[in-house]
């Protein structure tokens, strides 16, 4: 049943691109029943499959002289990002409703790049999940710089430029696992099990693990994501913090610890307490988580700040995969759903209901506004956001950080406390932004507030409404009940760290 979220959002995509310029509406509607369709599909196949294990979905040749097949299957961790993914598109979609610039082109590379994604988190041919990679990155170049903002080429062109690096380093894994492996196949179980060397797996696994980290934002490589979130379009922002990105924390695990978990061995040495791969990588997750939180401290673009704040969190999904352990594991990957769900809806806020209104994103400018009081809608729904972005109880990203801290601290407590210093500064620039942005209490000249009043900025649309609902049901339930998720991520986990891919 998941496969066909695949099938259906590149057919889609087809569809899309052979509708006439002059049908905006059909292509809308089109893309959001296409999304609803892949949500629903993700829902069921997620139903289904609380309670079970791996399911192969489809097993064919593809490249039988290489031992290249078709293999789909979904366990617990896929099934959850799919139906992230799900989420996502849909919201993507309906925060995308104002588009009338070629706008069957803009949703025909949307929806490729949703198939692409579905496609690297069904995927258990190492080759076949490489393709989808790669078939994700083409549509968010041109997302970006065709209806993007803001250094637009820039911005699109240093995303696709990081992107391909990455992925030269995991194509070089791929082809050196697949000769030194014997076993004639890419299958992720079979190479899994083909008794790779220690020594192989040591040098493996950092240029391996470096390469998917990139799109995951992990410092110091960070620098494309905030340039990258700020170019691109509201949709395509959600989707790169929401979605894509996680395909790089994904690779990290299913493919850098699942097929290479000897490359985590300590090195027989240390230097200043750092002995294996698995500290460096710690380590460069913990600086990600400050310093991301940090700079976003001292931004003055609004969407600059969210920019910076994925960074930071998604350095806490970096660093519960390496602390191996069951709580921290699992923390990342409910890390990497609350956040796809919580950065979507932040960049929903500020890419669409404010910026589309108001025309700027510096907070000076915001802050003379006073759109806590003419757009309450947005105001409010980002009180609701920043609580969720700031993992306090009753949302998603609280159970999520939680466990990714105990699992640090189980290995090495100063992992803990250093991340709790993120912690910390990401209240404070939750808040600095909040206040500038919606609350201020500065006063307006009177050169800045005419006579007649302020201008309309115009009623919030059923589509920002529909979205920002979904977004907002979607963290509070799991932040009340993350079991729902949790019963089913906790074996895929507990599976993978016991004997690799399974």
């Amino acid at each position: 049943m998941l496969a066909w979220t695949i099938y259906l959002s590149f057919a889609g995509a087809l569809v899309e691109a052979l509708l006439p310029k002059s049908k905006a509406a059909w292509a809308r509607w089109l893309a959001l029943a296409l999304a609803v369709a892949g949500l629903a599909i993700a829902a069921m196949g997620f139903a289904s499959g609380v309670g079970q294990g791996k399911q192969v979905l489809v097993n064919a040749a593809w490249i039988p002289s290489m031992g290249i097949r078709f293999v789909l299957a979904a366990d617990g961790i896929s099934r959850v990002l799919v139906l992230l993914t799900g989420l996502a598109a849909v919201a993507g979609v309906l925060f995308s409703w104002n588009i009338e610039e070629r706008t069957h082109e803009f949703f025909a590379f949307y929806l490729a790049l949703i198939g692409g994604v579905y496609g690297v988190f069904l995927s258990y041919d190492l080759f076949l999940l490489f393709v989808f990679y790669e078939i994700a990155i083409v549509p968010k170049y041109f997302l970006i710089a065709i209806w993007g903002s803001t250094r637009r080429e820039y911005g699109a062109m240093k995303l696709a430029l990081y992107s391909f690096v990455g992925s030269a380093m995991v194509l070089i894994g791929l082809l050196a696992a697949y000769v030194a492996s014997g076993a004639h196949s890419t299958g992720l179980v079979e190479l899994a099990r083909a008794g790779l060397p220690v020594s192989f797996q040591m040098w493996l696994f950092p240029l391996v693990f470096t390469g998917f980290a990139i799109l995951a934002g992990m410092w110091p490589l960070h620098t494309w994501a905030p340039t990258g979130h700020v170019a691109a379009p509201t949709a395509a922002s959600m989707l790169l913090a929401g979605v894509v990105m996680k395909l790089g924390a994904y690779g990290c695990l299913r493919v850098a610890i699942g097929l290479f978990p000897h490359g985590m061995d300590p090195w027989g040495f240390s230097f200043a307490g750092i002995g294996s791969w698995r500290d460096v990588f710690a380590l460069l997750a913990v600086i990600g988580i400050v310093y991301g939180a940090l700079v976003a401290l001292a931004q003055t673009d609004f969407k600059f700040v969210i920019g910076y704040s994925s960074v930071s969190h998604m350095g806490f999904v970096l660093l519960g995969l390496m602390t191996l352990k069951q709580i921290g594991v699992t923390g990342a990957v409910l890390q990497m759903f609350s956040h796809g769900v919580i950065a979507g809806l932040l960049f929903a806020i500020v890419g669409r209901i404010v910026y589309e209104r108001t025309h700027t994103r510096q907070l000076a400018e915001l802050e003379k506004m006073h759109l806590g009081r003419r757009l309450p809608f947005a105001a409010w729904a980002f009180v609701i956001a920043g609580m969720a972005s700031m993992g306090l109880p009753g949302f998603s990203g609280f159970v999520a950080e939680l466990q990714v801290l105990v699992g640090a601290w189980l290995a090495k407590p100063w992992w803990t406390v250093t991340a709790g210093v993120g912690i910390v500064v990401g209240v404070a620039y939750t808040w600095r932004a909040l206040q500038k942005a919606f609350f201020s209490d500065r006063l307006p000249t009177p050169d800045e507030h005419p006579k007649t009043g302020w201008p309309d900025l115009g009623a919030i649309t059923w589509p920002e409404v529909a979205g920002t609902s979904l977004l907002v049901v979607t963290t509070v339930v799991v932040g009340v009940y993350p079991r729902i998720l949790l019963d089913t991520i906790e074996p895929a986990v507990r599976a993978l760290l016991a004997g690799g891919v399974q």
